[in-house]
């Protein structure tokens, strides 16, 4: 998370922000998120989401039928999706009108989200855009591994790279050690050329700790992010990944463990049905206080 630390104007629309896929009430990815945001343009919403500071902030506008239109900003640049700011929006939206039902209008395609609970145990599954696949190219991935300061003996030999999509694309990167995982010194403008060209979302970096246990990083430079602690769309585009590649007996339950190397530890849990193309990603999420240092305003 990097914070805007010139930012003097304080954001003319009403900001709430919560921290998404945190693990036992702790960590997760900051997101903002603005309710009836229908009257803000694009400049607005890019300035609010700069003086904001977090990876993403989800702008939502009025509905009356409990199917919203979703926006996301980067710092940069609207997002056409991001899986942390639709949780935090969907609890954003529970917390004011009741948990239940309510589906996302985003530039990926209709999302469906689920909050279930009550208080701080809400938590919300969100429907990923259908998925799909590719192996990478070896210059994509040979230009990747340069800036990441990493070898191809570096890498699973079982999990082969690729770029998946499930709303936006990431390169996915399987290493073969927690230790390589957790040695993430990359050159950041040299990665953030090679996404802008690709379009990749982030890169999204994993070491599997078991069949259906994964620790992932993912570094996030067009959002002018260095890391991001927690990225549901990167998780539901691996949990579509490894059902093509036929990595599980389906169906099956994925755990992703994200932010450790950063201390904000996450938590994200990835259902891959055998019929269904999408994919499911839960997390629960919950208001950063006012005084918290993680919340800027």
């Amino acid at each position: 998370m990097t914070m805007n630390a010139n930012a003097e104007d304080a954001p003319t629309a009403s900001v709430l922000r919560y921290a998404a896929f945190t693990r036992d009430g702790q960590g997760g990815n900051p997101a903002g998120v603005v309710l009836d945001a229908d009257a803000l343009d694009d400049a607005e919403r890019l300035r609010i989401a700069a003086d904001v500071g977090y990876s993403e902030t989800a702008f939502v506008d009025a509905s009356s039928d409990r199917t919203y239109r979703v926006r996301y900003f980067s710092p940069l640049a609207e997002v056409a999706f991001c899986g942390h700011a639709t949780v935090a929006a969907a609890v954003a939206l529970a917390e004011r009108d009741g948990p239940g039902d309510v589906v996302f209008e985003t530039l990926a395609g209709l999302i469906p989200v689920q909050v279930a609970g009550k208080g701080a145990d809400l938590t919300a599954t969100l429907t990923s855009a259908p998925t799909r696949t590719r192996p990478a190219e070896i210059e994509e991935l040979d230009t990747a591994l340069q800036a990441l300061n990493w070898s191809h003996d570096d890498l699973d030999v079982r999990y082969p790279p690729h770029v998946a999509f499930a709303g936006n694309d990431h390169l996915i990167i399987a290493v073969s050690s927690r230790a390589r995982l957790n040695d993430l010194n990359y050159h950041f403008e040299a990665l953030s050329r090679l996404m802008e060209e690709h379009s990749w979302t982030t890169v999204h970096l994993v070491h599997a700790q078991g069949p259906s246990d994964f620790a992932a990083r993912d570094p996030f430079p067009p959002g002018g992010v260095v890391e991001d602690p927690a990225t549901g769309a990167a998780a539901a585009a691996f949990g579509g990944y490894l059902r093509e590649l036929g990595m599980l007996d389906l169906p099956a339950r994925v755990t992703v463990t994200q932010g450790e190397d950063m201390g904000s530890p996450s938590r994200l849990v990835v259902d891959i049905a055998s019929d269904d193309e999408r994919v499911q990603v839960t997390g629960a999420a919950e208001r950063i206080p006012a005084n918290s240092p993680g919340h800027p305003g």
